[in-house]
């Protein structure tokens, strides 16, 4: 195992209940667990668990700067780049990678071999062997379809804008017509 300088690990979760207007501290009574072959970065922080351990798998690779959360349990020879957060009581499988900025939302689970590109925003469960993008994250075609539709929105719009217009004249002018079909004549006797 290699831990790397300024990391901190078995600090306090951050877990509070609320009371009466104030925050009042949960104890965090649990410990944490790191096997075999585990790296850990530079200014990582592991919180221990709040009952049970937070755990990190044997082979995991953890960069600089990540934060993992109390009750995380996260599985062997996962790769998770610089800037993740990882919420509590997520549960990571095998061999999942969290690229850079990854954020986690509490009790999510990832599956074994899924992969989370940049800056996803994971919000639910990831299933097994997929691979994620976005805020929230989604499936990665799917987010790579929507963006490149994203980058075409302005010209969307405009075109939208002139197939509204045309259908608006269509309407007024059959709307005319029909009204001047249906005013009687001046000229009655």
């Amino acid at each position: 195992m290699i831990i790397h300088s300024g990391s901190v690990i078995g600090s306090d979760g951050f877990g509070y209940t609320r009371e009466k207007g104030s925050h009042y501290k949960i104890p965090q009574v649990g410990g944490v667990i790191i096997e075999d072959s585990v790296e850990i970065g530079s200014n990582v922080s592991i919180d221990r668990g709040t009952t049970g351990n937070t755990v990190i798998g044997q082979g995991t690779k953890i960069d600089n700067l990540v934060q993992v959360a109390h009750n995380v349990s996260i599985g062997k020879k996962c790769i998770i780049v610089s800037q993740v957060g990882i919420s509590g009581s997520v549960e990571i499988g095998d061999g999942v990678v969290l690229a850079g900025q990854v954020g986690v939302k509490d009790h999510v689970k990832i599956g074994t071999g899924a992969i989370a590109a940049g800056q996803s925003g994971i919000t639910r469960d990831i299933p097994e062997g997929k691979v994620y993008s976005g805020m929230p994250a989604i499936p990665h075609k799917t987010w790579l379809r929507a963006q490149s539709i994203f980058a075409r929105l302005p010209e969307y719009m405009k075109r939208l804008q002139e197939v509204e217009n045309r259908i608006e004249a269509v309407i007024s002018s059959d709307f005319k017509e029909t009204v001047k079909e249906v005013q009687p004549d001046d000229e009655q006797p």
